[in-house]
C-alpha cells in the first residue's frame, strides 16, 4: 500500500519532459523493436519447431519401408 501511494504521488507531481523525438529517431526505434521482436520469435522457433519437426519426421519414416527394400 506504501508503494502505491508513492507511485501516485510522483505521478501526481511529475513535470512535462517537453521532449521530441524527431521521425528519424522514432521509426528507428520502431524498426529495433520490430527487429528484437522478431529475433526472440525465430529463437523460440529454432529451439521448439525444428526438433519437434525433426521428431514427427523420424516418426514418419519408421512407419513407411525405405524405396527400394520391398521385395527384400
Amino acid at each position: 500500500m506504501r508503494f502505491l501511494a508513492f507511485f501516485l504521488t510522483a505521478f501526481c507531481m511529475a513535470t512535462p519532459a517537453f521532449a521530441y523525438i524527431g521521425p528519424g529517431a522514432g521509426l528507428g526505434a520502431i524498426g529495433i523493436l520490430i527487429a528484437i521482436i522478431g529475433g526472440i520469435l525465430l529463437l523460440v522457433v529454432g529451439f521448439l519447431w525444428y526438433p519437434i519437426k525433426r521428431m514427427m519426421r523420424k516418426k514418419r519414416d519408421g512407419a513407411e519401408p525405405a524405396p527400394g527394400t520391398e521385395n527384400e
